[in-house]
């Protein structure tokens, strides 16, 4: 039998009990509406974004259905097309033209190469001789001529001088006696033994384009008037029909040039009152190196260009070194006066012969030369 102070504890746990499960259904009844809620926004927010999504698709493949849009992607596309092939072409395009062109360089080196190892073959005769294949001075007149390929039968240098002195140099004071500037001739002279179509320089002393010609002469293995006509050009000198039938038997080339020459002589002559060279200055300047005898060839002139010779250094037994006198040019101290005038006095005899031949062919050229083609300068 339960007491009486029990009483009041079971009462309140009855009631604790009671308030408790109420409570506990309100909370049921609540999350229960919560998660009602919830689940309801959820399901609206994903309707409401799957009806957007399919607007905006359905709004997108419209206005890519549109005949205009349609053609405008299309263009887009061809053009896209196009501009990668133009670039693809492009690139085929350069990689050929590179292909193009290392085809070309690598022929022209093998095209300069095998004419590199044909001079180099063929110049053996340059240490033989004392001339190279392409050189210009020290080369036989005919052999010039030939080369140059020329309808005119005339070395090209002396036209290209002689056209320089008309136009711009008769008036320059010792044409064909002073010297002239050896470094710069010593230039002229490398520069047409590589190419005898080179032109003479501008605002080149004529002084030293007169030098040019003269030691162009000078360089000839035979003289220009022959060592065959020697002694019967010394004895036609006095008359113009004697000249004139003896200077026929020249070959080709010799009298063309000699004309061609003689010629320009006359014209420096004419002008003596200003260049101090009259007819009889220039026949004694340039008897020497057109006209003269076996042995006594116009070597004078050659020390100016080749080199001197070297001692050997004590204790060598190596012997000294030989060079061309027209294709190595010598540098010879600088106490050298460029411009003064070639020695007179260089051992060999005054041959005043020579010196009256050429003199009758400057002063009578015309009347002499009537078979020739008489040179005209404008």
């Amino acid at each position: 039998m339960p007491s009486a102070g029990s009483q009041p504890w079971q009462e309140k746990a009855s009631g604790f009990i009671s308030s408790s499960g109420v409570k506990l259904k309100e909370a049921s009844q609540t999350a229960g509406t919560f998660v009602g809620d919830v689940a309801k926004d959820a399901k609206g927010n994903v309707a409401d974004v799957a009806e957007r999504v399919g607007s905006m698709v359905k709004s997108r493949w419209a206005v890519l259905r549109q005949p205009a849009t349609r053609h405008t992607v299309q263009e887009s596309l061809i053009s896209a097309a196009a501009t990668t092939g133009t670039f693809l072409r492009k690139g085929i395009t350069g990689t050929k033209d590179k292909v193009a062109v290392g085809k070309t360089k690598v022929e022209e080196v093998a095209k300069k190469t095998a004419q590199k190892s044909k001079i180099i073959l063929t110049d053996i005769e340059r240490w033989q001789k004392g001339v190279a294949s392409s050189d210009v001075f020290g080369v036989p007149i005919e052999v010039t001529v030939q080369r140059q390929q020329s309808s005119r039968p005339i070395p090209l240098i002396l036209v290209k001088c002689a056209d320089y002195l008309v136009l711009s140099g008769l008036n320059s004071q010792y044409l064909f006696k002073a010297e002239g500037d050896k470094k710069v001739i010593q230039q002229l002279v490398s520069t047409y033994n590589q190419d005898f179509y080179a032109s003479i320089p501008e605002g080149l002393n004529p002084i030293d384009v007169a030098a040019l010609a003269k030691y162009f002469i000078a360089s000839l293995p035979e003289p220009l008037t022959t060592f065959e006509l020697y002694n019967e050009l010394k004895g036609a000198r006095s008359s113009i029909y004697a000249m004139r039938n003896v200077l026929k038997k020249l070959p080709s080339v010799n009298y063309m040039t000699l004309e061609f020459i003689t010629a320009l002589l006359l014209r420096v002559s004419q002008k003596s009152v200003l260049n101090k060279m009259d007819a009889r200055s220039l026949a004694m300047e340039m008897a020497p190196v057109i006209m003269w005898q076996k042995g006594q060839n116009p070597e004078s002139y050659r020390k100016y260009w080749s080199h001197p010779p070297k001692s050997p250094s004590k204790g060598s037994m190596d012997p000294t070194p030989a060079y061309s006198a027209w294709n190595m040019l010598a540098d010879d101290g600088e106490d050298m006066d460029a411009s003064s005038h070639i020695p007179l006095d260089d051992g060999m005899p005054v041959d005043f012969g020579a010196i009256e031949v050429i003199q009758c062919l400057i002063e009578q050229h015309n009347p002499i030369f009537t078979d020739a083609n008489e040179t005209v300068w404008r």
